[in-house]
C-alpha cells in the first residue's frame, strides 16, 4: 500500500520580480489545487517576506474560494519574527496569522541559526516542497537540497 502524502511546505526567495507575480500566483493556485487533489491537507509556510507570504495568502484564498478542508500552518522561527519589517509586510503577516489554522513558534527570541531550524522543521513535516528558486546561492537552495535528501517531491515554480 502506498503511503498517503498529505503535507506540503513552501520555500522561496524573498524578492520576486513584480512583473512575474501575477503569473506566479496563477501557477501557485494551480499547484495548491493539484496537491489538494492528491490528498494534501496541510500546508506549512515559514512566514518570510516574498514567497512564503505569497504562498500563505494563496492557501487562504484557495481554501475560501474552493471550500477545501485544508490547514495553513505557520512555522515561525521566533516570536519576534517580522518586527523589523516594513509596515506593508507586517500587516500582511498579521492578516495571514489571523487566518492560519495553527502558528508554531520555534523560539522565543531570534538567534543565529533559527531560520535554518525553521527550514529543517518545514522539511521534516512535509511530503512535498513547493519552491520558488531561481538560483542556488540562498537559504532557499539549502532548503530544497535538504528536501531532496529527505525524499520530498520538489515542485519549483520559478
Amino acid at each position: 500500500m502506498t503511503e498517503q502524502k498529505n503535507s506540503a511546505s513552501f520555500t522561496g526567495h524573498r524578492v520576486i520580480p513584480a512583473n512575474l507575480i501575477p503569473t506566479i500566483k496563477f501557477a501557485l493556485e494551480k499547484t495548491i489545487i493539484s496537491l489538494v487533489n492528491k490528498g494534501v491537507t496541510s500546508f506549512y509556510s515559514g512566514g518570510a517576506c516574498g514567497w512564503d507570504l505569497l504562498a500563505a495568502e494563496k492557501v487562504i484564498a484557495v481554501k475560501i474560494q474552493h471550500g477545501f478542508s485544508i490547514k495553513l500552518i505557520m512555522v515561525l522561527p521566533c516570536r519576534e519574527h517580522g518586527v523589523k519589517w516594513s509596515d506593508d509586510d507586517k500587516s500582511r503577516l498579521i492578516k495571514i496569522l489571523k487566518n492560519a489554522d495553527e502558528i508554531i513558534y520555534l523560539s522565543e527570541k531570534y538567534y543565529d541559526g533559527c531560520m535554518k531550524k525553521r527550514n529543517e522543521y518545514l522539511v521534516e513535516h512535509s511530503d512535498f516542497c513547493v519552491a520558488y528558486m531561481v538560483h542556488g546561492r540562498s537559504g532557499t537552495s539549502q532548503t530544497v537540497r535538504l528536501a531532496r535528501e529527505h525524499g520530498l517531491e520538489i515542485i519549483n515554480l520559478a
